[in-house]
């Protein structure tokens, strides 16, 4: 794809798999490094437009996460945590290291946004801003599942059905569950998503693989990650808070600004400064509004400070 035509490919080897990125040229010393982490159902493409806005002053690396797009999709286990957010955040991390990074910022959209809560929570001392998009905190959310919530996402509990359930239903019409994703949760369509794009997500999520691992995803959420977080949470001092600023986005047409409130959600786990913007969109914000996402990324990550190579 064209898009990526001015980064590198890279096939990392990472904490028992391989992370598929794409990754800035050059070295990193020189400019601010930004994680980018994509979320469910897509992969690193979703950056692809706020990339191109960026490329030129950041150090990026986009990579898909442990069990999607062209990275490793491990089986699950039956604790789930080979799809753990505290593993697939150690992951990207290790890729971080390789790369020579020693302190970046990350901007996570939906899943990757959980990936990149608790990386921050995790590895402090890495992390020098934090952004999520069009989510709470994971905790928050299933502790106030009422009617509306569950019939909104309720892929959150049909994904984490015991295997091979979801599996197979999903797996017998592949394509037509990705439509209606990408095109709810306030999205109205799928007008917004390049058709290139389209034909990578569509490519990718055909991949049984890819469905088992997606679903390994949720349950993690469901199981594991709850238990970290609570574990995170009982924590003294604000040692289970993060650390870093955090800048969190989210769409007006979206479930998150009709059934939660983020920024105060954000703060009561932020021992630091927490700012929100409200954006014109539904769920896939990067993607319906590439200019407003990087503007907001390139003030957000230049007032915090450049990355500095790793010894």
């Amino acid at each position: 794809m064209h898009w990526f035509d001015e980064f590198e490919t890279r096939h990392l080897d990472v904490n028992g798999v391989q992370i598929y990125a794409r990754v800035s040229p050059g070295l990193p010393a020189d400019r601010p490094a930004l994680l980018l982490l994509h979320g469910f159902p897509q992969t690193h493409v979703m950056w692809h437009r706020v990339a191109q806005l960026l490329h030129k002053d950041f150090y990026l690396v986009m990579p898909d996460l442990r069990g999607y797009g062209d990275s490793s999709k491990p089986a699950g286990l039956p604790d789930h945590s080979t799809y753990s957010k505290r593993t697939m955040a150690q992951d990207v991390v290790d890729v971080m290291d390789i790369l020579g990074v020693a302190r970046f910022g990350v901007c996570g959209h939906d899943r990757g946004g959980r990936v990149a809560h608790r990386l921050a929570l995790d590895h402090p001392t890495r992390v020098s801003g934090l952004c999520v998009i069009d989510i709470a905190p994971t905790l928050d959310m299933y502790a106030a599942t009422d009617f509306v919530f569950a019939q909104a996402y309720y892929h959150w509990f049909h994904l984490t059905q015991p295997s091979p359930l979801p599996e197979t239903m999903i797996g017998g019409n592949p394509l037509a569950y990705l439509h209606a994703k990408l095109g709810g949760w306030g999205s109205a369509g799928m007008a917004y998503i390049e058709p290139a794009a389209l034909a990578e997500y569509e490519r990718c999520f055909a991949n049984p693989h890819t469905l088992h691992a997606m679903c390994e995803d949720y349950r993690a959420s469901a199981s594991i990650d709850l238990e970290h977080d609570r574990s995170s949470r009982a924590l003294p001092d604000l040692q289970g808070r993060i650390a870093c600023d955090t800048l969190v986005l989210w769409g007006a047409r979206g479930v998150v600004h009709r059934l939660f409130d983020p920024v105060t959600l954000w703060q009561a786990q932020c021992a630091a400064q927490v700012s929100g913007h409200l954006m014109a969109a539904g769920h896939f914000i990067p993607e319906e509004l590439p200019q407003e996402t990087a503007a907001l990324l390139q003030d957000w990550v230049s007032q915090r400070g450049a990355t500095t190579p790793t010894p």
